[in-house]
This record gives C-alpha cells, structure tokens and sequence, in this order.
C-alpha cells in the first residue's frame, strides 16, 4: 500500500504522522475510510501545533486558523485551500457532524501551549475526552453510527480516554526531550517525567494513570458486546492502548524504557482477529 499511486493525500497523511489510527480505520467499509482519514488528520493537524511554534501565541493563532475554517464550513462557505480542509468539509457536510465537537478539540489542544503540566488527574482525563474520547464520537457519525448515549457512543468514548492516557504515557520520553510532561502535578510534584530516568515517584504515577486507563477500556469491552458491528473500526483502538499498556507494565512502569515504545509484530494479526469477533 505504502507505493499504491491512487491513495489520498489525506490517507497519506495519517498514515505517516498517525499509523496507529490509520491501520484501524482500514478496518471500515471502503466507502466510509476517507472520512475517517479527514479526521484523523484533523486532529493530527492540531496535535502538531505545538511542535510546530515557538511562541504560544502563534499557536494560539494556528487554532484560530482551524476554529474559523470550521465556522466557515459550518456557514456552507466554500472550504479554505488546504490539503486537510477540504476532505474534511466533504466529510463534515455528508455526515452533519457537530461543530461543537470539532470545536471542543481545537480547544483542548489549548492545552498544549501551556508551560505546566496538568495540575490534576481529573484534568488530563478531561483533555483525553475533549482530544480523543471527542475524535472517537466524530468518527461514529462518520461511520452513521448515531446511538445518543449508547453503548456504542459510551464505548468508544471510554476507548477514546483510554487510548489517549496510554499514549500520553509512551510518549512521555518524547514529550520531556523537549521540556514537557503530561504527567499531572499530583502525581509527579517533584517534575520527575521532565527527566531522563524514572523514579520511584514517577513509576507510581504512571501506575495510577494506566490503572486509570484499564478501568476505560474494560468498560469499553462489556459495552462492545451491544454495540453494533459498525462502529468497530472506532473501538479496535482499544486493542492497541491494552498492548501499549501491558509493554508499559512489563518495563515495570520505566516510562523511558526502550521497550515501552517498541512497535508491535504482531498489531495487524490482533486487530484483524478482534474485528473478526467483533469485540475488543
């Protein structure tokens, strides 16, 4: 695939910066793919802000760029010329997706501009739904699976958090490079995530924290058995947060262990048999 001519740019995109998404959104009918990849490099677009500035302020303007794209679409204007926005608009108009979701996500990703750590856990996990539990319930109405408050809608936001906390966990060697954690100041008040070894501290921080993500992701899975088979190329993500989790738990929670971010052999041989048996 990686030298197939007719695959979108969009498709492209997320498959080089967001593989992890990428291979599960394969999972869904053909028809409804490209509109998972709009998204998911919707929300690459935003994630990449923060590495892509200097100063907040230009990232501040960066959001604001996509805040008014959206309210553009949302006007039926014409979208912006921009390798992103414009499947994106496709996607949004075919599907009537929320723009207060869309917008929730630009705003969380405020976030990222900040200097400090999140000061509680209660507040990363409100940035794990507003980033990915928020992406997860887009890409349901993209895949026309609208059940309100159902299982389905409660799975994948559960898988969402879930998802979000792992991977902000493997990246946490990534995110102190460059003088930032994610790592909530309760947790780790001695700053131990911004260095380059973990301590006792920090391994008890990321305990709680990935415990926190097993409890989100085992009420996924009792919800997955109601749900319908549609919306799985949304939850098949959970498969990839409880490996991210069990390598994080085998490196006895060292967040700058090798192993921690080692790739899985073994990704599309779990995803497939999970989407096979339609339950995660």
């Amino acid at each position: 695939m990686a030298k197939n001519p007719t695959v979108s740019p969009v498709a492209a995109l997320v498959r080089q910066h967001d593989n992890a998404r990428f291979v599960t959104a394969v999972f869904a009918p053909e028809h409804r793919r490209e509109d998972l990849f709009a998204l998911y490099a919707f929300n690459y677009e935003l994630a990449k802000v923060r590495e892509n500035v200097r100063e907040p302020t230009m990232g501040r303007i960066r959001l604001q760029w996509w805040r008014d794209t959206i309210a553009e679409i949302a006007a039926g204007q014409s979208p912006r010329q921009h390798e992103v926005a414009e499947p994106l608009a496709r996607t949004i108009r075919a599907h009537r997706l929320s723009r207060a979701a869309l917008e929730r996500m630009i705003g969380a990703r405020e976030r990222d501009l900040l200097p400090d750590p999140p000061a509680t856990f209660a507040e990363l996990e409100d940035y794990a739904d507003a980033t990915a539990g928020t992406l997860n319930m887009l890409a349901l109405q993209a895949l026309d699976v609208r059940d309100g408050k159902g299982a389905a809608a409660t799975a994948a936001r559960h898988v969402g958090i879930g998802y979000a906390l792992a991977g902000l966990l493997r990246a946490t060697g990534f995110h102190a490079r460059f003088g930032r954690s994610f790592i909530p100041a309760e947790l780790d008040p001695g700053r131990h995530a911004l260095g380059s070894r973990a301590t006792d501290a920090l391994r008890d921080a990321a305990a709680t924290i990935a415990n926190a993500a097993r409890v989100r992701l085992d009420k996924a899975r009792v919800l997955s058995d109601e749900a319908p088979e549609t919306a799985m190329p949304v939850l098949l993500s959970a498969v990839l947060a409880q490996r991210w989790l069990a390598q994080i738990e085998n490196a006895d929670y060292d967040l700058f262990a090798a192993r921690v971010t080692r790739p899985d052999p073994w990704r599309s041989v779990r995803l497939f048999f999970a989407a096979r048996r339609g339950r995660i």
